[in-house]
């Protein structure tokens, strides 16, 4: 399926692993059974469990919940929101053991495992009628469903690398602006670094979903040949890490490492690449727009940092792999129809004020002329929206089944070539026969 996001007519997004036990089971008082209502005389407690937590944004879910609960006296909504590099596998041990979770934050990385072990429920029938179906953009129905008619989630929300820059860094290092391709950037970032004054050039992703950052450059520099319906091949039919391309890509990504970003970095992952940028310690960033919620509320100031397009190649395009995340339900909750109206609930008028305040591009067709969504750190977005044909809208298998084993194996391999324990040519021979024995099997 052919996925094409907008926000309005202006503004498109086209976002990681999964160790903890899990929580105890959801409440039972008055119900029996999936599906099952509080209607009988019992208050039916729910376990909701996110995944991409920060404190701001579990606040501002719980804020969310208390609304839903006034809405819904018969339901109780308790929040377990664990930190985000152990999140997806707390998720995983309680779908696992078939108890406390009821609602979960399903993500386009995580649904093809979960779904496969069929953890999730489908919500289809449930959604038949439901009004609230029309007020969703046409992106949000489109993952909302997937190719066979299922529904294992409704998405909040969609996600797109853009570069988040400095611009007091990039002005005094000399530069009119900030980088507009990966050489831009690898340059800058090198011009840049001083670790005597504890300054970096790039907030590099070593550890927990790096592959997401090193694809990013992979499918830059094969933007011209790239299989658009499934970007981890070209037109070929080859997979990308096969292409003379992708190894120029990658040893510039390696470059990128040793020349111009901080030596630690080599086992961050998103919490502390987005603190290193927020604190001051890097200048650029590469990540998806709910980081511009984030450092609005950090001790930045407005003047000192914006938002770029995501970086071209060399042939002056890029690709714009489309991410999202939303809210699903446990095959094995107890109370089904309870967890899908909170679902929807989320899903509705309450979700565009948490697409406000996490940065996402909305969901609600009613949030398209929001000048919100149109000014300030957005503008990059609006750019690569008003030129498709240089920031090219593709899709990543990430529904795969083995997707979170390709994501362990990959930030592996990449480690390893960063300590020099790995060539780049044996990380992407190795990529190529992972992915090429995957599809043909």
């Amino acid at each position: 399926m052919k996925r094409k996001f907008t926000i309005g007519a202006t503004a498109a997004i086209a976002a990681l692993a999964l160790t903890v036990s899990a929580c105890g089971s959801s409440g039972t008082a008055g119900t029996t059974g999936s599906g099952t209502s509080g209607a009988a005389g019992g208050q039916v407690t729910l376990q909701m469990v996110e995944s991409l937590t920060n404190p701001a944004r579990t606040t501002l879910i719980k804020g969310m919940l208390a609304d839903f609960e006034k809405a819904h006296p018969n339901i109780k909504v308790d929040l377990i929101s664990p930190p985000t590099e152990q999140a997806d596998q707390k998720i995983q041990t309680m779908l696992q053991s078939g108890s406390g979770v009821d609602v979960l934050e399903v993500r386009d990385l995580t649904v093809g495992p979960f779904a496969n072990n069929k953890w999730l429920y489908d919500m289809a029938p449930d959604l038949k009628g439901w009004d609230g179906l029309d007020k969703l953009t046409d992106q949000a129905k489109q993952f909302t469903y997937d190719a066979k008619g299922h529904s294992y989630f409704i998405p909040y929300g969609f996600y797109g690398l853009s570069l988040f820059y400095r611009t007091d860094l990039v002005k005094q290092a000399g530069f009119d602006g900030p980088p507009a391709t990966w050489d831009d950037l690898v340059t800058q970032a090198k011009k840049i670094q001083d670790p005597a004054q504890n300054r970096y050039g790039y907030a590099f992703r070593g550890g927990t979903n790096s592959a997401g950052q090193l694809m990013s450059i992979l499918e830059a520099y094969n933007a011209d040949n790239l299989d658009k319906q499934n970007a981890y091949k070209v037109t070929s039919g080859k997979t990308i890490f096969s292409t003379p391309e992708s190894q120029t890509a990658l040893d510039k990504y390696i470059e990128l490492f040793k020349t111009g970003s901080p030596e630690s970095s080599v086992a961050w992952g998103y919490a502390e690449m987005v603190q290193a940028f927020t604190n001051g310690s890097t200048a650029f960033l590469l990540q998806d727009p709910e980081v511009i919620a984030t450092v609005k509320g950090s001790s930045l100031k407005a003047d000192q940092w914006n938002v770029a397009p995501n970086l071209l190649g060399p042939t002056g395009k890029a690709a714009w792999p489309m991410a999202t995340a939303g809210w699903g339900v446990a095959q094995a909750s107890k109370h089904h129809a309870e967890a899908v109206e909170l679902v929807k609930w989320l899903s509705g008028d309450p979700s565009i004020k948490f697409d406000k305040e996490n940065s996402l591009v909305p969901i609600q067709k009613s949030a398209a002329n929001d000048d919100f969504f149109k000014t300030g750190p957005w503008a990059g977005y609006v750019t690569m929206t008003s030129n498709p044909d240089k920031w090219i809208s593709v899709i990543e298998p990430r529904d795969s089944a083995w997707w979170t084993e390709w994501m362990q194996r990959s930030q592996s391999d990449l480690q390893n070539v960063l300590l020099g324990k790995m060539t780049t040519a044996d990380l992407l021979k190795g990529w190529d026969q992972y992915w090429t024995a995957k599809w043909n099997g």
